[in-house]
């Protein structure tokens, strides 16, 4: 049996990540305490893959790792119900928009003059040669 099962998620390789980035501005106890977990040993078995990261604990650590709830959120879920199930879920009600996200929303709406626009080939090719794909 496993005693890792999470260890290859998406989550636990992201809050590894984050606590490395916030390194020298928070310590990993800070951040514990910032999300409201009584032991930081909690963020080192998020870390590692021995434990999943609890759903409603999600906005309370993303605000403790500076990161976007929606991004937090996708993780979690892909982490709690598996890739297959959070995507089905994603499929019927939407996929979280992170804050940025929302901001390209936002922008897309009005340089269209909110005329909720098709994405054509163009426009895909378009949008992706901003990002250099």
């Amino acid at each position: 049996m496993a005693t890792k099962p999470h260890a290859d998620t998406r989550l636990a390789k992201f809050v590894t990540q984050r606590i490395s980035d916030l390194n020298g501005a928070k310590t990993q106890a800070e951040i514990a305490i910032d999300a409201g977990f009584l032991n930081a040993n909690v963020l080192s078995m998020i870390k590692s893959g021995s434990t999943k990261l609890a759903l409603d604990r999600v906005p309370q650590l993303a605000k403790a790792l500076d990161c976007d709830p929606a991004l937090l959120l996708r993780l979690t879920m892909e982490q709690s119900l598996g890739v297959t199930a959070a995507k089905a879920i994603a499929e019927i009600f939407g996929s979280p928009l992170t804050n940025n996200e929302r901001e390209w929303v936002a922008e897309i709406r009005d340089a269209s003059g909110d005329i909720d626009p098709r994405l054509t080939a163009r426009s895909r090719t378009k949008l992706r040669e901003i990002f250099g794909r």
